[in-house]
């Protein structure tokens, strides 16, 4: 597996919980649950990671534009890439990664299309033969949060599915910071692939600083 299968294989892998089956606790927040921006995915367990299940897999090109969708320039774009072989022919801010992160507006109204995000992902399958997953969302206070379609079913290893997340805010987001995840759930449950889903309406820009 190259970088980007390895990254996402621990991520979607790791733990949510403690050694005590309790939340995760962020030290900087007087012990209060870490959330996704503390914590990323969770804590790395090694085992698991070695038999994701499913992958979130990237390529250069996938980086690249990203970068482009970004407005990095052509010598930053050189500098990180190393090479002056690129084309921004498909800029594209939704890379491929196993986790989501939705920005918003404290307050919209209903006609308002930046209140809906939506994302799509390809997994591609490790297991052998046939296997089935299923969709499953953990709630996120005041957003409607749904997945198309919510079952994947693959006939063979490397065989690729795509699927789109869909997150709409509520015309008033009270909270800086809310989160959920979604899980593939593979049918006999032997794997449970989950990502962190964040939706804020702190904005950072990559290019500041």
């Amino acid at each position: 597996m190259g970088p980007a299968a390895v990254r996402s294989a621990m991520m979607t892998t790791a733990d949510e919980l403690d050694n005590t089956k309790n939340p995760i606790q962020d030290v900087g927040q007087q012990n209060a649950a870490a959330t996704p921006l503390a914590m990323d995915a969770g804590h790395i367990n090694p085992n698991k990671a070695l038999d994701p299940g499913l992958i979130y897999d990237t390529t250069p090109e996938d980086y690249v534009n990203l970068l482009c969708a970004l407005n990095f320039t052509s010598k930053q774009i050189k500098t990180i890439t190393r090479s002056s072989s690129y084309t921004c022919s498909n800029p594209l801010l939704d890379l491929n990664y196993p986790s989501f992160i939705a920005y918003f507006n404290w307050s919209s109204s209903e006609l308002d299309p930046t209140r809906i995000q939506e994302f799509k992902r390809t997994v591609t399958n490790l297991g052998d033969g046939v296997s089935e997953y299923t969709a499953k969302l953990t709630a996120m206070p005041g957003f409607k949060v749904s997945v198309v379609p919510e079952k994947l079913v693959f006939k063979e290893k490397y065989e690729k599915q795509s699927y789109k997340l869909r997150v709409e805010c509520p015309k008033l987001m009270n909270d800086f910071l809310v989160h959920g995840s979604l899980s593939w759930v593979e049918k006999g449950e032997k794997h449970v692939v989950r990502s962190p889903i964040v939706a804020t309406n702190l904005k950072f820009d990559p290019l500041s600083g």
